[in-house]
């Protein structure tokens, strides 16, 4: 019999010839119409709320916002010659001194007003809300019930995740968490170094602390592994201790808020566990709901047969074509945490992307980056603002649609899969489709210097007979021609670019 320990408490588990006996534990989840096999989890449908949403906003936000340094901190200042770590070394003190677990407990959140923030991501157009409850960095941004290391009980000494959850509840946004967690242990094993070179070569790294290896992990099997690799070489590790402690916290974190949707950073965890964990969502959601599942789960492994379980996430990258199940990107206007350094995307590019990814039967869920107050920068006030401003007048054409016959025409086409994405210069002659109740939408992804659309799709020659056309955000009927091989839309005549793409209702 053994424990592992946090917040005053034990919780046991057993162990059998030196193996993590899981069996009683995985029997706790919620019964419903799901067992946690491939075979049940693939009955999934995808709910009509997701289907229906398009775009949700990500509030990728924790204790690696403090040093405002970008993505991966908690990792990289433990990487001797990262520019994260010679930041590290000079701001606060060598990592053998002062290491992550002294950052975590800088963050203070002081000025964090969920309300506000989820009233001003609604605006902009969001229908659905995620929270980051875990990352990499092994720190639960909830009153973790199997891990000391939470914002409850250090650091801001806030339910964060709670917090999230009761703003966006009361305004009826559905809510989910993301869980970075299952990747913690191999990927903070540099923690277990030291300097090779310098003032401090050969003194250990704080990481290796007894005192602190709840929170850096005894992962000194997988630190062996990348330095033999140059890389991490599992991102999820074999470690069934591990797995273990993955299934009660985030079984922990569903029991607590009942999210309606959950995104694992990688494919689905560690087996027959990570199944259970999938099980417990959806049979969750369904006891609140009639018996019906109404939760998503998203994760990053494009083999069909395993993202039939719940939603394909593509980070930083779309498809290149209309897939036959639901699909998410996930991407940022900057780095995943605030970062002084990064060059954020233009309002044009978020709404390009959308409208890309719309057409092709996906959402787009976006990381707005919160400073280590809680706050938002002019540069992402900005950004949603003119997003809103858009979505206002066009969100007819995204909302509720589904895929039409095609995506789109013209020349413009970005290259599929994941961190794929670049900036795309679009020529009039490029369109986007979607469609809704008997109408088809086409985004004109560049204003026309002759004010005329010519759509190829939707000519005579295609079946398809045009009634009327409206261009959205203005109220008169536009002339158009229906020849045989296009249709040729005539812009209004005091209609003038705003330099993002405009939509046509077309019957």
């Amino acid at each position: 019999m053994g424990y592992f320990r946090g917040g005053g408490f034990s919780t046991k588990f057993v162990t059998r010839g030196g193996l993590l006996y899981m069996e009683e534990y995985l029997k706790t989840i919620q019964q419903g119409p799901f067992s946690p096999t491939w075979e049940s989890l693939r009955q999934f449908k995808c709910p009509q709320w997701f289907l229906d949403a398009k775009f949700g906003i990500w509030a990728h936000w924790g204790p690696q916002s403090v040093p405002m340094y970008g993505d991966w901190y908690a990792r990289n200042i433990y990487r001797e010659g990262e520019p994260q770590y010679y930041y590290h070394w000079r701001k606060y003190g060598h990592p053998s001194k002062v290491g992550y677990k002294d950052i975590v407990q800088m963050w203070k959140a002081e000025k964090f007003n969920p309300e506000e923030l989820i009233d001003l991501y609604i605006q902009a157009g969001a229908k659905y809300f995620v929270a980051q409850a875990v990352h990499h960095d092994n720190f639960d941004n909830w009153n973790s019930r199997y891990h000391r290391w939470n914002a409850v009980n250090m650091g801001p000494k806030k339910d964060i995740v709670g917090m999230w959850c009761k703003a966006a509840r009361e305004r009826g946004l559905p809510f989910g968490v993301s869980e970075h967690l299952g990747a913690s242990f191999s990927w903070f094993a540099p923690s277990k170094g030291h300097d090779t070179k310098g003032p401090y070569k050969g003194i250990p790294y704080d990481g290796n602390d007894p005192a602190y290896e709840d929170f850096y992990h005894p992962n000194r099997d997988e630190y062996e592994l990348e330095k033999q690799h140059g890389k991490i070489v599992n991102w999820y590790s074999p470690n069934p201790q591990w797995h273990m402690k993955w299934f009660l916290r985030i079984k922990d974190l569903i029991d607590q808020y009942e999210p309606d949707f959950l995104y694992s950073d990688g494919g689905v965890p560690f087996g027959e566990v990570g199944l259970s964990i999938v099980a417990h969502l959806y049979n969750t959601s369904a006891k609140n709901h009639g018996g019906i599942n109404q939760a998503v789960y998203t994760q990053k492994d494009t083999n069909p047969e395993v993202y039939k379980i719940g939603v394909l996430d593509i980070e930083r990258g779309a498809t290149e074509d209309i897939l036959s199940h639901p699909w998410q990107t996930d991407t940022c206007v900057g780095g995943w945490f605030y970062n002084v350094r990064a060059i954020y995307k233009t309002p044009q590019q978020v709404i390009e992307m959308l409208i890309d990814i719309v057409s092709k039967g996906g959402n787009l869920l976006l990381n707005i980056p919160q400073k280590p107050d809680g706050t938002l920068d002019d540069e992402c006030l900005y950004i949603l603002d003119e997003v809103a401003k858009w979505i206002k007048v066009n969100g007819e054409g995204i909302y509720g649609t589904r895929p039409w016959i095609r995506y789109g025409e013209g020349p413009t086409k970005g290259q599929g899969g994941a961190f794929q994405e670049k900036k795309l210069e679009w020529t009039q002659e490029d369109f986007r489709f979607t469609q809704k109740d008997g109408k088809i939408f086409a985004f004109q992804m560049k204003y026309p210097g002759d004010h005329r659309a010519i759509i190829k799709s939707l000519g005579l020659s295609s079946g398809i007979f045009v009634k009327k056309i409206k261009l959205l955000g203005f109220e008169n009927e536009l002339e158009f021609e229906q020849l045989e091989n296009s249709l040729v839309i005539k812009l209004p005549e005091k209609c003038y670019s705003t330099g993002y793409p405009h939509c046509f209702c077309i019957e």
